[in-house]
């Protein structure tokens, strides 16, 4: 062969591996290897191939055809199953055919939400035992990766079936995971866990446009807007790492005399990407100094460094004096010894790890001081220096969280219409202050649920959620030792409020919380509770699912008489005994004021020497109602309520 005719064959050769793969068929990312299919429902198969390619699906012996449109969508269905498997998926356009292995049919739920919903098994309550009992293969999770758009987008941005062992468990949902191994035991069927969420978003992100009243062209415009904003901060970022190395080894930078002259100057607390360094993810350091008189120095201090993100390790004049990792939200405080101290001025280090988003030194103010023992407390807040040692500049996807159909654009339109048996759903922290972002809650929760509905068209998609937990916010209002007003609890009356749809319930988790930590571990307790909601709500069991509901008060006689739905269960009080805590009783002036409690038989009686007429109730009506302990025999608390609307 001359090599004129080689090369003519060669490229004729490309041309027609080109041809194959400009016809190749593009499947939806949820499609592939090791994926289940929901049972009892017909199989909706979609994706893209060749104009007018024709599309032939096969499933265990099930064959459909199809013809692709004229910008090279198709769609076939496949007739329903019963759970089984495992199958090959075989989706053929003629010219380059893709079989998906391992296909397993059961019941396949959507999780979605913020972080309590993302939080892993890892980082969650007996996370080495939970971890080690993973190694149910018939449990599979699809983790959507964390994307955006200003448009409704047709592919995922990744993903992959991962079925369930102690090798990947740590980094599934922990709540959805413990659902799904619930599940596994009531049905017997294999079980998909789709987890579409994003720590802090607001409900927002997660609606369509429509469902909030945007125009969608416009909203498009601003997203496009916000992608060039982004660019242009990041390569302000990049510009300012340019005066140091990509890379540095940052071995001694803790120490009391390290020359930190061409280090900058950053304003603590503080977030670092509210400072200029938009996109930084990495390892950066942060110094700053305090003095202390001798007899100070002799007696040792407490340290104060506020909240990191995500991880620090923290030295002073030189000396580890404390280190957490994967902790954001935590208030750091450190013992400083003796040793570690000296008359005059004492240098503080802190070296920070951000694994992705915000990162820094953030919180109140106040969090950062340093007290030595026996006196006061003295302020750390204010201009520290700053220096990166290793980190990269990445897309910047921090705040898209927070508006308007970015993430259902990106993480939950392209799951549309892959059968799913429902929806867990733990959301509400970023939408709970102010109290009127709260009370907009009970308008737009209802409005995502039928949305999400009418695209999958299911009207009667189960659909259960996680109401907040307990946690410490300082938000409450309190007024003679007493809560007047809740953010956090008018939240959790939203999304009670909610509860008036079909195919819904609540899972109450107010005694499983955390007052220092917004991201309770006690993930398990939260997991079978759903399953309870979901045995009642999406299988038709007769059993009982949830704590006692308020059904109305009656005042007389200087008390409340409370009475509840009558599915609620007979009451108890969690430790035992006739008393119960957490009511408060207000008069005609609108003061609450504490109460004392009793159960008398389906009834609870209120009474308080502070109000001789009341005329309101409320049980748990703060952020972090931890004294709370009305439940009903089964363990299950009862949901916070007030009888007011005031």
């Amino acid at each position: 062969m001359t090599r004129f005719r080689f090369v003519r064959v060669a490229l004729l050769l490309a041309a027609g591996l080109a041809a194959t793969v400009a016809h190749a068929v593009e499947l939806p990312r949820i499609f592939a290897d090791g994926m289940v299919l929901q049972r009892g429902q017909p199989i909706q198969v979609w994706g893209r191939a060749g104009a007018g390619a024709r599309i032939e699906v096969t499933l265990d012996g099930d064959r459909v055809r199809a013809r692709a449109d004229a910008d090279g969508a198709w769609r076939v269905e496949l007739p329903a199953r019963e759970a089984g498997g495992p199958f090959t998926l075989r989706i053929d356009d003629g010219r380059a055919a893709r079989e998906l292995r391992d296909v397993l049919v059961g019941d396949v739920w959507l999780a979605s939400g913020q972080s309590n919903m993302e939080w892993p098994i890892s980082q969650s309550a007996d996370a080495e035992a939970e971890i080690a009992r993973a190694t149910d293969p018939l449990i599979r999770h699809f983790k959507v990766p964390k994307s955006w758009s200003g448009e409704p987008q047709w592919q995922l941005a990744g993903g992959d079936w991962v079925a369930s062992s102690p090798d990947v468990a740590g980094q599934f949902s922990a709540v959805a995971h413990f659902f799904a191994r619930e599940l596994r035991d009531s049905t017997g069927v294999p079980i998909g866990i789709v987890d579409s969420s994003w720590g802090g978003s607001r409900i927002e992100a997660w609606m369509d446009a429509p469902a909030l009243g945007l125009d969608p062209a416009a909203a498009a415009m601003a997203a496009r807007r916000a992608r060039e904003a982004d660019e242009r901060a990041l390569q302000e970022t990049r510009r300012r790492l340019s005066a140091w190395s990509d890379a540095a080894d940052d071995s001694g930078w803790e120490a009391a005399d390290f020359d930190a002259s061409d280090w900058v100057a950053i304003p603590v607390p503080g977030l670092w990407e509210s400072n200029g360094w938009v996109g930084l993810d990495g390892v950066a350091w942060y110094r700053t100094t305090f003095t202390l008189d001798a007899a100070e120095a002799k007696a040792g201090v407490l340290l104060g460094v506020g909240r990191v993100d995500d991880s620090d390790v923290t030295y002073v004049n030189g000396q580890r004096v404390g280190a957490t990792t994967q902790q954001y939200n935590l208030v750091r405080e450190y013992a400083v010894p003796a040793s570690a101290l000296r008359a005059g001025v004492n240098q503080i280090a802190v070296r920070v790890t951000d694994t992705g988003g915000g990162g820094g030194i953030h919180g109140a103010g106040s969090e950062l001081f340093v007290q030595p023992v026996g006196g006061t407390r003295r302020a750390l807040d204010g201009a520290w220096t700053f220096r990166v040692a290793n980190a990269v500049v990445s897309a910047v996807d921090d705040n898209k969280n927070q508006f308007g159909t970015l993430l259902y654009n990106a993480m939950i339109h392209p799951l549309q219409p892959y059968g799913i048996r429902g929806v867990i759903w733990y959301q509400g922290e970023s939408n709970a202050a102010p109290v009127e972002q709260a009370m907009r809650y009970r308008e737009l929760f209802p409005a995502l649920i039928g949305q999400w509905r009418a695209q999958w068209q299911a009207p009667a998609l189960p659909f259960l959620w996680v109401q907040l937990a307990a946690f410490g916010t300082a938000a409450d209002t309190v007024a003679d030792g007493v809560v007047q007003a809740s953010p956090w609890a008018v939240l959790r009356e939203s999304q009670s409020a909610t509860l008036s749809l079909p195919a819904t319930a609540q899972v109450v988790a107010i005694d499983v919380g955390d007052v220092a930590d917004i991201h309770p571990r006690n993930k398990q307790d939260v997991g079978k509770r759903l399953a309870l909601a979901a045995r009642h709500v999406a299988y038709g069991e007769s059993l009982v699912h949830t704590g006692p509901v308020f059904a109305g008060a009656r005042f007389e006689n200087g008390a409340a008489t409370v009475v509840f739905e009558a599915d609620s269960g007979p009451l108890a009080a969690r430790g035992g005994g006739d008393a119960v805590q957490g009511f408060v009783l207000a008069g005609a002036d609108g003061v609450f004021h504490a109460a004392d409690a009793v159960l008398d038989g389906d009834r609870v009686i209120v009474r308080s020497r502070r109000v001789a007429k009341p005329v309101a109730v409320r049980y748990a009506w703060s952020d972090n109602p931890a004294s709370a302990d009305l439940v009903n025999e089964a363990g299950l608390p009862a949901s916070p309520f007030r009888s007011d609307d005031w």
